[in-house]
């Protein structure tokens, strides 16, 4: 069943027809030099009515996955554990697989590396990180581990959608996520976006190619933007931030890695800044190429589309990854033994242990809300909830981010002051 050249028939079996899936049949129409066809779709709901024959639509799912003719499986079902059965069944019998689902294959990624390397099937999953940006690609190909320092950005589109419309238009939360429900950014139940899960999803995913570290998405320390309030945004702009969901993964000295998912003060000289609404930015950082940025929808049926048809096009090549990086079992991964710069807001000074800062720079209060910017240990905010509490967020500052290690405790050390604000 493995494809071998460019003239191969790509023969497709479609799980899904969404937003994506719906945006998938329509490109593939007006893509005829791909020599790609999809010849059933599987679905849930039979008597809903879709843009496409008919007779294209099934409610088996074994009507594709034991159909030889079919050389390729398109998974982009919203139902994780319906994915999960969906490739693994297709590996094992050797189809190649294309997916969307980040929650699926961060949580199987071990599985479904073995089911490959057993069966010799490719799977690719492009789509499952960054919608338009080819970010898994550039890292399995293109950057050496030993010389990649760190990999950051913007990688939920929903979210960086809803933070837009507060920072810039001045929008309550729930209106804006409410208006990024309505553009088809977010989903009906936008829970996996807004805690940060599936920005810890797509993390522990390029993980695993930046560095060949394998991790539960729940080995990443992370949280969402459910806590944020209008005024630490305002706060932020004051001082020349904007406030991003950021994920980061790096290197420590020690060769250990730094993975986490927060909030994030963004100052107006990071290429970040200007990532706005729906589109995702990464920077990559290397020892030899310095910084690179790539920038592109992250949201939205026909950018996710983009990645899934770029995939297909790949398999016509038998492209797959090759996972070189994996490091030996055993090695140290992500650690949780290091330091950065953070923004705790609340309702009161006395709400927060001061306790849990290894260092206080600065005391904010005003009508409004109190801030406490300070270095915290990482490991601390892991094993504590403190400050997930309804009442608190937590932003951390990115130009702070790379001081991974105690001299960030010891830098600056008498910077400690009280700003009180009157209004």
């Amino acid at each position: 069943m493995s494809i071998q050249n460019s003239n191969k028939e790509l023969i497709i079996g479609l799980f899904g027809f969404g937003v994506v899936g719906g945006s998938l049949y329509k490109v593939l129409k007006d893509t005829p030099g791909l020599n790609a066809r999809i010849k059933k779709v599987c679905i849930r709901n039979a008597d809903k009515e879709r843009d496409a024959p008919a007779a294209l639509f099934t409610t088996d799912a074994a009507a594709i996955l034991d159909d030889e003719s079919i050389n390729v499986i398109v998974e982009l079902t919203s139902d994780a554990d319906a994915a999960y059965h969906i490739i693994a069944t297709a590996l094992s019998r050797g189809k190649a697989v294309v997916t969307a689902g980040k929650s699926t294959v961060a949580a199987h990624l071990p599985e479904f590396i073995a089911l490959q390397r057993q069966y010799g099937a490719p799977l690719l999953y492009e789509a499952a990180c960054c919608a338009s940006i080819p970010v898994i690609r550039n890292l399995e190909e293109y950057y050496d581990n030993d010389l990649l320092r760190c990999v950051r950005g913007i990688v939920n589109g929903s979210t960086n959608y809803v933070l837009t419309r507060m920072s810039r238009d001045g929008a309550s939360f729930s209106d804006a996520l409410q208006e990024a429900q309505q553009a088809g950014f977010a989903e009906a139940d936008p829970a996996l976006d807004i805690t940060g899960a599936d920005a810890a999803n797509k993390l522990a995913i390029l993980l695993t190619h930046a560095y060949g570290s394998t991790v539960q998405p729940g080995q990443v320390l992370y949280t969402g933007i459910t806590n944020l309030h209008t005024a630490d945004v305002a706060y932020g702009r004051q001082k020349g931030y904007d406030v991003k969901l950021v994920a980061h993964a790096g290197k420590l000295d020690d060769g250990r890695i730094a993975a986490f998912v927060l909030p994030t003060f963004v100052p107006q000289d990071s290429r970040l800044y200007g990532v706005a609404n729906e589109y995702n930015g990464v920077e990559i950082e290397s020892s030899l190429a310095d910084r690179q940025f790539f920038y592109g929808k992250g949201a939205g049926g026909f950018p996710t589309a983009s990645a899934v048809l770029s995939d297909l096009s790949a398999l016509r090549y038998d492209y797959r990854y090759e996972y070189r990086k994996l490091q030996p079992e055993g090695a140290v991964h992500v650690s949780a033994d290091y330091y950065i710069r953070v923004c705790i807001s609340c309702n009161g000074l006395l709400q927060v242990r001061h306790s849990e800062f290894a260092r206080i720079d600065e005391w904010v209060s005003n009508k409004q809300r109190c801030y406490i910017s300070g270095i915290i240990q990482i490991s601390r905010l892991a094993e504590s909830d403190w400050w997930r509490q309804e009442g608190i967020s937590l932003i951390a500052y990115l130009e702070c981010i790379e001081q991974y290690g105690p001299e960030a405790v010891k830098a600056e050390s008498d910077w400690i002051h009280e700003e009180v604000y009157a209004d």
